[in-house]
């Protein structure tokens, strides 16, 4: 199709420079991603836990990331499968009732660094996170909400199998 065959003559200058703007934003993100703001920021943030993420142990790991210990709570629901048939992708969520929660923290037990993943809650947000974590065995899985300056935890075993034939 040539320019004179165009059916719409009237928008091919609109489609040009969406085309252009496209190209240009796409480039603008990429360029962060290869020049290093994003780590730059990481950098920045006092608050990256870098330590309690080294931390072999559940234990040494909360004490890292919090410096204080956790109480269980049923106000923290840890959604996990009972048995997950591929360690590599293994879905869990968790959802709390409690307020003024600043940070939910993932811990596998049995993994070869405890925490898997830890994420800080702006205010005003609703205290939900879900992903997707890499278990390296059959292993408890631990969240940890801190909530007003508190700790609370629920655990859940999920057993991970090879093929999904049982554990």
């Amino acid at each position: 199709m040539t320019s004179t065959d165009d059916p719409f003559p009237e928008f091919a200058a609109t489609r040009r420079l969406i085309l252009k703007g496209a190209v240009g934003v796409a480039l603008i993100g990429l360029g962060e991603f290869s020049f290093g703001p994003v780590p730059a920021l990481a950098a920045a943030n006092d608050k990256w836990p870098e330590g309690a993420f080294k931390q072999k142990g559940e234990a040494d790991a909360i004490k890292a990331l919090y410096g204080k210990t956790a109480e269980v709570s049923d106000k923290v629901k840890l959604d996990a499968p009972e048995i997950a048939e591929n360690g590599a992708v293994v879905p869990m969520s968790v959802t709390t009732t409690l307020t003024d929660v600043t940070s939910i923290s993932f811990l596998v037990a049995n993994n070869p660094n405890a925490l898997a993943a830890s994420y800080n809650i702006p205010p005003g947000t609703i205290p939900s996170v879900a992903n997707r974590l890499k278990m390296a065995k059959t292993s408890n899985v631990t969240v940890i909400v801190e909530a007003a300056g508190k700790l609370y935890s629920a655990t859940r075993e999920v057993k991970v199998t090879v093929g999904g034939c049982g554990g």
